[in-house]
């Protein structure tokens, strides 16, 4: 099933390599780096199930170690683009005043920042993009790191373990197969399709 991943899903390079994945994905969004975090860990139910039936599997990764590393790359590359983005003076500001949509998501999240309400911060994780519109506009507003941080790390913390829980108990529900994998895929981007509705239905 892992042919294309090759030998990484028996390796500590995993973790590099989802890691790298998250953290570039914030500029890069079209990257999968959910589809590897889900392969990761159908890869990982399918060691527990071998040790289970009394087998000695090989090295899969850790469950836990893997969202701690999806989970901190997302905070790292959110930082990132934050920092970039505060920097990025007028040029920045005058391309976020020349689209009416950036102009209402930067009014929306500054208020919601503003009364705590980083749940938007939250929910945009799982959204297409949503994550580098945030991160960057918080930056280009000039909000606070401890307003706009510890949203961050709790959104990135939701998505890893969803994502996780998506591959590990696909597995075992479906089998370590394709088909399981596919359904995680397709339930991730349903979580990031409904997350844009409700994003989209919100007052401005």
């Amino acid at each position: 099933m892992f042919e294309s991943v090759g030998a990484l899903l028996g390796s500590p390079w995993i973790y590099a390599l989802v890691g790298l994945s998250v953290l570039l994905d914030v500029f890069l969004p079209v990257l999968p780096s959910g589809v590897l975090v889900i392969t990761a860990a159908t890869a990982a139910a399918a060691g527990s199930g071998a040790a289970a039936a009394g087998q000695v599997p090989h090295d899969v990764p850790d469950i836990m170690v893997l969202i701690l590393s999806a989970t901190t790359a997302s905070v790292l590359g959110d930082l990132v683009a934050y920092r970039l983005a505060w920097r990025g003076g007028e040029r920045l500001d005058r391309a976020i005043s020349r689209s009416r949509r950036l102009t209402t998501a930067q009014e929306r999240l500054g208020d919601a920042l503003a009364r705590g309400g980083g749940a938007l911060v939250v929910l945009a994780r799982f959204a297409p993009a949503g994550r580098s519109v945030v991160s960057l506009i918080a930056g280009a507003a000039h909000r606070r790191a401890r307003d706009f941080l510890p949203w961050s790390a709790l959104a990135g913390l939701s998505w890893a373990a969803y994502s996780v829980a998506l591959g590990y108990f696909g597995a075992h529900w479906l089998g370590t197969t394709w088909l399981a994998t596919g359904v995680s895929v397709l339930a991730l981007f349903g979580a990031g399709a409904g997350a844009g509705f409700v994003m989209r239905r919100q007052p401005a």
